[in-house]
């Protein structure tokens, strides 16, 4: 795993996409403070850059760095999740503006997954992390399933779990408000 980190990261590091397991499905990633590199994944998957995109946050000190205005209620939805969990706060800092929906939130996953979590630290700032499809394709059930499009689109994929079905569903998803508000969106 110690050098699968080390080629995604130089990968990461010089603006270009990965392809890799996640605690949910197979994603495609890239450092998602570079507005660059997030174009790319837009073109990659076709997908209008409306769409805003999930981030992935190694530590509960990385999240805090990045959300702004955290709302306590947070930390009990993280705690209690039985699965992974995605949460979109209303305002963030640190992320690529067109990684950010237009009004100013961004979703993000705090993986239990302990290679997104290792490189994601490594990284130093969150990961953008969205399924490894074109828009309006099927999710993929395993890396069998990844279109080759997204397999010759990416800069590096990760040789680690390619033999495995997906463990999990795509994440939930909450919206959470600055006031403690919950709205369930997936």
């Amino acid at each position: 795993m110690r050098e699968e980190i080390k080629q995604a990261l130089s990968v990461l590091r010089e603006g270009g996409l990965i392809l890799y397991p996640t605690d949910t499905v197979w994603g495609i990633g890239c450092d998602a403070s570079n507005p660059e590199a997030v174009k790319k994944v837009y073109d990659l998957k076709n997908r209008a850059d409306s769409k805003a995109l999930i981030t992935l946050v190694a530590s509960e000190i990385m999240l805090e760095r990045t959300v702004i205005d955290m709302p306590d209620i947070a930390w009990d939805l993280i705690d209690a999740a039985e699965k992974p969990l995605t949460i979109i706060y209303q305002e963030v800092k640190g992320i690529a503006h067109n990684a950010i929906a237009e009004d100013g939130s961004c979703a993000i996953r705090l993986p239990k997954d302990n290679f997104c979590q290792q490189l994601v630290q490594r990284l130093g700032k969150p990961l953008i992390s969205t399924s490894a499809n074109t828009s309006g394709s099927p999710t993929p059930q395993s890396f069998q399933d990844i279109e080759p499009s997204i397999l010759s689109g990416v800069d590096y994929v990760v040789n680690l779990r390619k033999q495995e079905e997906c463990k999990y569903a795509p994440s939930s998803i909450i919206l959470l408000k600055n006031n403690g508000e919950i709205k369930i969106i997936r």
